[in-house]
């Protein structure tokens, strides 16, 4: 089996080394650059990217900048990384489509792990990729909801959300293992940015998101 290749974008060597020596430990294919545009280089020259670590601060092109342009053309999960624990910054990651986004300093094991968790989702398709429950049919390769054979539109993270539910219907959710395996980071106990993604997913299911029952003072649950 072909190892998964990873684009780690850094200015700062030591980083690269830091975060490569972890990732390759873990069976992964690493490959580096020093600034944005570099790194725009290799991401066309390699189209079989699986995931992209990317640092905000670079000369020549910053993170933003390499961000936008990689959405132009994919949606290759992408890691944020910055000096910074500015709310602005982080809004302004996910508004440009970003995956996940952490603070350095970080611990290389929780990157691991949330590289891996990333890829579960998106580039290790699972065995169980067409999910029905209710009416509701979920392709997860393809990333198609059907509510009653009608396709409907969710974002990424709405489609991870219901994804979620169905294939855990029945139980129910807490707010925090919602954001653990949906998030898979650390919202410190902030639960309203799931009670915000919930609204809007009920609204786009119609009838059917009457079956997304909220279990007061826990969570959720999605109950045929």
């Amino acid at each position: 089996m072909n190892k998964l290749k990873i684009l780690a974008v850094d200015d700062e060597s030591r980083m690269r080394k830091l975060v490569k020596d972890f990732l390759v430990k873990q069976n992964y294919e690493v490959l580096e650059a020093g600034d944005g545009s570099e790194a725009l280089d290799i991401f066309f020259e390699n189209q079989d990217i699986a995931l992209i670590i990317l640092d905000i601060m670079m000369p020549k092109m910053d993170g933003w900048q390499v961000c936008r342009e990689i959405r132009n053309y994919s949606k290759v999960p992408i890691i944020m990384l910055t000096a910074r624990t500015d709310e602005r910054d982080e809004l302004q990651g996910f508004q440009l489509g970003v995956d996940e986004y952490i603070s350095k300093p970080f611990s290389p094991k929780i990157l691991v792990a949330r590289v891996e968790a990333i890829l579960r989702r998106t580039a290790q398709v699972s065995e169980n990729t067409l999910l029905e429950c209710g009416g509701i049919s979920i392709d997860k390769a393809a990333h198609v909801v059907a509510i009653d054979g009608s396709p409907i539109e969710l974002s990424f993270k709405e489609f991870e959300l219901l994804t979620y539910f169905v294939e855990n219907k029945g139980i129910a959710l807490s707010r925090e293992k919602i954001l653990n395996s949906v998030w898979n980071y650390d919202y410190f106990g902030d639960a309203r940015t799931i009670d915000t993604h919930v609204k809007k997913l009920r609204s786009k299911m119609g009838d059917k998101g009457d079956l997304i029952k909220t279990v007061w003072g826990m969570g959720y649950k999605l109950e045929v």
